[in-house]
This record gives C-alpha cells, structure tokens and sequence, in this order.
C-alpha cells in the first residue's frame, strides 16, 4: 500500500452509535414537548459540542432552550453509551485486522469527548488497534474544518496526504478531504449530498465494500 496510517472517525463508523444518539434526541424531544426535527439533526451528526450547539439553536429557535435540552439529551445518551458496549459496525474488525496485517498504524479521530471515546471503544473491545485518540475537545474549530485530522496526523509525525480517513458522515468528510487524506466514507444515517459527492472522495455502502477497494489498490 502507498498510505502510511490510517485514521478512523468513530461514531456511525466503527460503532453503531448514531442510532443511540439520534433515539435520545428524540426521547428529549418528547419530554420537553418539541417537534424532532430530522434534517436539524442530521445535520449535527460528525461535529463536536461546540459545533452542534449553533446549529440547534438556529433550527430550534425560540422553541428550544438548549441550557435544558442538552444535559437531558446527555443523560439518556450516556446512559447507554458509558454503560453498554455498542455493537461494532460489519466489517469493522475485518478492516482493522488487514490493517495491522499490512502494519499500517491506526488511529481515531472522533468529535466525541477524549474520555468517553475511550470508554466507548473499550467497552466495544477496539482500543488494541488504536495507538491513541484525537478527540473534538483537543481542537478549536471541530468537522468540517481539517484541523483534528491534521492533528492526528501531526502525532503520528506522519504527512497527510499519505493518511487514509474513513468516515461516514458528511461533515467528517469535508475535514479529511480539506486534510489533503485519501478519504473513504461508508455511508450510515446520513446520505452524501451533492455538495460531498463533488469532492470526489471514495463512497461506499458498507465496510465491505471499502476493504475490497483496498485490497485492490
């Protein structure tokens, strides 16, 4: 292979959990007598905290008080994800395992907080593969920018262009594309847009699929 390492987004990616998310969003939604308005959402899906908050606000408006929303929409989130380990997506483990066949180094580039990603990937028996995290709450501007790829692969003192990155949300697409990374997004809740396709990244329906391309390359 031409690529050095590789880096991995985690939620919707290697777990299954954007559907967990997504249920307690909705579950808050009920609660506090809102509308759940989908295309807000997905819109959400890939940024960190800080990103998210704007977004949901604007959608929401008047209607929403995220100060309350947000805590609640945590607690049934957390209450599952710090506790459960979230199924790994198929053909995530077959993926990482002919990645370190290849002894290619991997590693995560999540939104999500530090400690809980690695709760998360503990709990879902992933973190052997990884040699560290590269989370949402070590960087300034979150996806879409390029700057917790470019980060990832400062620490691994490895050049950009010779990263993979997979991803399988819209916004995480557009920070490893703007990364100058070969990126390969494996579509989950979120469909890619005219906007995404015309980066011309790799696209694929499953995890499946993205390794038989690798092993052509």
């Amino acid at each position: 292979m031409k690529y050095n390492a590789a880096i991995f987004d985690m939620d919707g990616l290697l777990l299954d959990t954007e559907k967990v998310c997504m249920t307690a969003f909705q579950q808050t939604c009920i609660e506090m007598n809102i509308p759940f308005k989908r295309d807000i959402y997905l819109n959400i899906i890939g940024r960190n905290q800080a990103g998210i908050k704007p977004i949901i606000e604007q959608g929401y408006g008047d209607s929403l008080d995220y100060a309350v929303f947000h805590p609640r929409w945590m607690q049934h989130y957390l209450a599952v994800v710090e506790h459960q380990a979230i199924p790994v997506k198929n053909g995530v483990i077959e993926l990482l395992q002919w990645l370190q066949a290849q002894k290619i180094p991997m590693v995560v580039a999540t939104s999500t907080h530090n400690a809980l990603a690695h709760k998360k990937l503990h709990l879902a028996g992933l973190t052997q593969y990884f040699s560290h995290i590269t989370s949402g709450d070590e960087v300034i501007n979150g996806k879409p920018a390029p700057e917790i790829y470019l980060l990832a692969a400062q620490r691994l003192n490895i050049d950009p262009q010779q990263c993979l990155a997979f991803e399988d949300s819209n916004n995480g697409v557009k920070a490893a594309v703007a990364a100058n990374m070969t990126t390969l997004q494996i579509i989950d809740l979120v469909e890619p847009d005219t906007y995404t396709r015309a980066l011309g990244h790799h696209i694929f329906n499953t995890m499946d699929e993205a390794l038989t391309f690798l092993n052509a390359v």
